[in-house]
């Protein structure tokens, strides 16, 4: 903002005494506005800061002001021990002077550790006083429009001291006039030209070239982002202020104003504009932000597309990302959001080295998830949201190095030496394999020996063993010595401490057992296959949320994914939703009965940078919801459990019974040279010979089995359907 001269001799009056509202935490800024007006006798308070001076002053705040809410303009200040205090000190202003009787008016209360308990009694008094000055002196009276008043009167009472102003701003100064529309919760544009100033890159333009929003939503923080650096006020594009209905209103004042501002926007524009970019995942919000960027009047400026965080490259070798991602607030959301944090910060560390980052979050305990060293703090406000405004450059990796294993024989004659034998000889051909395929969770021991009946599996540096209950036939102590023994081994072989084994216990369960919880609440742990990155809980249940056997039936179908729509049914923690993501579906719909399972797929798509409306997720009844919904896909997967009997089921879910239903239902919203993908871990399962006759089908089993599984090809059966040719 520029202070300039009135060209005018004005004749020297007592100064105006004036407040700017603003939200907590941006007091600061609104008074080096205040000052840059010319303001005198400055005074900060919590949300507001006021000051002295001319009409201009005024003014020049409602047009100039990037962070204000509002400007009022002081009338009088008392003593308010009770409502009829109000009444009679507000009856001695001569109110005509500042409105008529044909205007409409309305009357604002705030209260801070006021005597008064009730605002709107404390407006109705205040308005009382009015309607009765005006039909005493005048016979008539103006009309209460709450909704959209000629004058809003502002009541403030602290303590017992009462203040009475005229608001000179109408609506709140955060409606620039530019936006068209927001998404679900839109930053005010205060609070983003708050967000821009405090993240330092309006000083650092010249050699941060590049502003880039990755989550823009209706592109606020971009749109005022090139509003500052233009010098263009705040104010031009709003129609209507507050005070133009105000009997005092100097108009020739106003104009001069807004043709100074104009002037110094045309004289502020850069010679070279830096870039302003701006992504989003929803493509609806993004066609809302280029909206609002036209509106504003910056459509050759700033560039606003649609685009995956998965996706997101560096535009460029020096820039500052500044981005206002998703809080959270929900606790059902709060579990993705954090990592969608960690890719942020993943990101941002491999491809955006040479930058500087801007994050403002609800969350600065989850925002450490992004592994950032952070360089400035600025705490704000989001409406009543506490936030903070987090700033840095510098980052520390959060990668684990690769784990490598290796094996040491046991003593001669030591006890278990053919277990820990068996151990060794498999890793003698699938350690090597698996660092060529760079496979870092895979199966190492699967019951080869009856003595040691369980199953060994890696996930990266950590070990997951699964113990096959005996039969019946064999002595309980006998096999809880055997297991006993096992461990001991396997911690010998591969040299490993106790806290990196988990153990569980698998046996055949029936009915409501089918998903049962175990005692604990274990982390997430975060581990890497095909590329893409999935987090499993080796506590909490029997499996890990990660089926290692579908490795290859995952990869293909992210083969197949490239620019078609995915549904996955039976959607577990969406791992398969993950490779069709990474492999170019165009959406993706993922359905499961389980919101726990949901939740792990909502945050393994954070987790790898996908989210939006294009990859839903829906807590529903397979089955019910096949009859239900009406749309096609490309390509679909279904991995039924072979027996369910949850709690949210109406009845049980048998697959080999089921099946037949199942795949018809699924095959109704496979699209037109679509491709339906099915499986099942059920060994004795027998496809119904009728669905061969009705579909295109091949069994894909033994090319889906993956090597660490081939010493158990009964591990799941796999077919691909497709429509026959007509």
């Amino acid at each position: 903002m520029h202070r300039l001269r009135p060209t005018s001799k004005i004749k020297k009056k007592l100064p105006l005494q004036f407040t700017a509202t603003c939200a907590t935490g941006l007091e600061s800024l609104a008074s080096e506005e205040i000052v840059k007006i010319g303001g005198e006798s400055i005074e900060s308070h919590p949300g507001a800061v006021s000051w002295a001076g001319g009409l201009e002053t005024g003014y020049r705040a409602c047009l100039w002001s990037r962070f204000a809410s509002r400007i009022l303009l002081e009338l009088a200040r008392f003593d308010a021990p009770d409502p009829d205090a109000l009444y009679t000190y507000a009856g001695t202003i001569l109110w005509d002077e500042h409105f008529t009787q044909d205007s409409t008016f309305a009357v604002h209360t705030t209260l801070t550790d006021a005597a008064l308990t009730h605002s709107q009694y404390a407006s109705l008094r205040i308005k009382d006083a009015i309607v009765d000055q005006f039909r005493k002196r005048f016979g008539t009276r103006p009309n209460v429009d709450a909704n959209n008043p000629d004058i809003r009167i502002n009541l403030h009472v602290e303590g017992t001291e009462a203040s009475l102003s005229i608001d000179f701003t109408g609506e709140s100064l955060h409606r620039r006039g530019y936006r068209t529309g927001g998404g679900d919760a839109p930053l005010k544009e205060t609070l983003a030209a708050a967000i821009v100033s405090l993240s330092g890159w309006l000083q650092h333009a010249a050699t941060e070239p590049i502003l880039l929003d990755p989550m823009c939503g209706s592109g606020t923080l971009l749109i005022e982002a090139a509003l500052m650096l233009s010098n263009s006020a705040p104010g031009l594009q709003r129609k209507v202020f507050g005070f133009m209905a105000w009997n005092k209103h100097d108009q020739p004042l106003w104009e001069r104003l807004v043709q100074e501002a104009l002037d110094l926007e045309g004289q502020g524009l850069p010679e070279i504009w830096p870039q302003f970019i701006g992504y989003d995942a929803d493509p609806k919000i993004v066609a809302t932000a280029r909206q609002n960027v036209i509106a504003a009047g910056l459509r050759d400026i700033i560039i606003i597309k649609q685009r995956q965080l998965a996706r997101l490259q560096s535009p460029g070798p020096q820039g500052c990302m500044l981005t206002n991602p998703p809080y959270g607030e929900r606790l059902s959301e709060k579990e993705a959001v954090k990592y969608l944090y960690r890719c942020l910060g993943r990101t941002f560390r491999t491809h955006f080295k040479g930058w500087r980052l801007g994050f403002f979050t609800a969350n600065p305990d989850l925002a450490e998830m992004t592994g950032m060293i952070w360089e400035q703090r600025h705490r704000l406000y989001n409406g009543p949201i506490k936030c903070q405004l987090l700033v840095g450059s510098e980052s520390q990796s959060t990668e684990r190095s690769p784990q490598t294993w290796s094996t040491i024989p046991l003593e001669a004659e030591s006890p278990g030496q053919d277990f820990a034998n068996r151990l060794i000889k498999n890793c003698t051909f699938l350690l090597p394999w698996a660092q060529e395929e760079q496979i870092t969770c895979f199966r190492i021991y699967d019951g080869d020996i009856p003595e040691f009946n369980l199953a060994v599996d890696f996930y990266e540096e950590w070990i997951h063993v699964q113990e096959y209950a005996p039969p019946a036939t064999v002595d309980q102590e006998k096999a809880e010595q055997r297991f006993s023994l096992a461990l001991q081994v396997i911690r010998t072989v591969f040299n490993v401490p106790r806290s990196r084994i988990f153990i569980k216990t698998r046996q055949k369960q029936k009915g409501t057992q089918q998903y049962q919880k175990k005692e604990g609440t274990g982390p997430l742990i975060e581990v890497h296959e095909g590329g893409g990155r999935f987090l499993v809980n080796f506590t909490d249940y029997l499996d890990t949320g990660l089926f290692l056997d579908h490795r290859i039936t995952r990869a293909r179908l992210g083969l197949l994914a490239q620019g078609k729509t995915f549904l996955n049914l039976f959607g577990y923690t969406g791992s398969a939703t993950i490779y069709a993501a990474m492999g170019g579906a165009t959406a993706t719909t993922t359905v499961d009965i389980s919101e726990t399972y949901l939740s792990r797929a909502n945050a393994n798509l954070a987790l790898n940078g996908f989210g939006g409306p294009l990859h839903q997720t829906i807590e529903a009844d397979c089955m019910e919801w096949l009859k239900h919904n009406h749309e096609r896909y490309g390509l679909i997967f279904v991995d039924p459990p072979t027996f369910s009997n949850a709690r949210h089921r109406k009845q049980t879910f048998d697959i080999q019974n089921d099946h037949p239903v199942l795949l018809r239902l699924a095959m109704q919203h496979l699209a037109k040279g679509g491709l339906l993908i099915f499986s099942t871990n059920f060994r004795k399962f027998k496809l119904e010979d009728s669905l061969l006759e009705e579909f295109a089908v091949q069994e894909i089993s033994e090319e889906t089995l993956p090597r660490d599984f081939q010493r158990n090809p009964r591990i799941h059966r796999c077919w691909e359907f497709k429509h026959l040719q007509m």
